[in-house]
């Protein structure tokens, strides 16, 4: 709890800055558990339901560890235009799971990928497939 502490301290304990907060959170302990947002809720003086709120409404944030070679996939419409559907269909075929997600903020390199915290652009089902396997033998 005290690393939460310390994050909120950061951030001199504003409620305005709930979302670097959780972010900063999140990506040191890798997931914002009940026990953690209560914590974030009582230093910004806020409700739990409002820290939960915001947790839950925001697909980047995660209350469950995040399964090893995750894929979000943009399917913003920058990225739908430089073939994200079909980068989808394709990882369908290949029997890659993924998930659809609504801007990375790569639309210039789109189409876009994530796969756990890396960012991937113009993304393939090759270099996909090649990064999951990577990570995977680094494990």
């Amino acid at each position: 709890m005290s690393l939460t502490i310390d994050i909120c301290n950061k951030y001199d304990n504003q409620p305005d800055a709930l979302i670097e907060i959780l972010h900063d959170v999140q990506s040191a302990m890798g997931l914002i558990q009940a026990e953690t947002m209560r914590g974030i809720a009582e230093a910004l003086n806020l409700s739990r339901a409002e820290v939960q709120g915001v947790v839950s409404f925001y697909e980047d944030f995660r209350e469950q560890p995040e399964a090893a070679g995750t894929v979000k996939l943009c399917r913003g419409e920058a990225c739908q235009s430089v073939g994200s559907d079909q980068l989808a269909d394709d990882l369908d075929s290949a029997g890659v799971a993924h998930h659809a997600v609504f801007c990375l903020g790569n639309c210039a390199l789109g189409p876009a990928a994530m796969i756990g915290d890396d960012l991937m652009g113009r993304a393939t089902p090759a270099k996909i497939e090649s990064h999951i396997k990577h990570q995977k033998t680094e494990s």
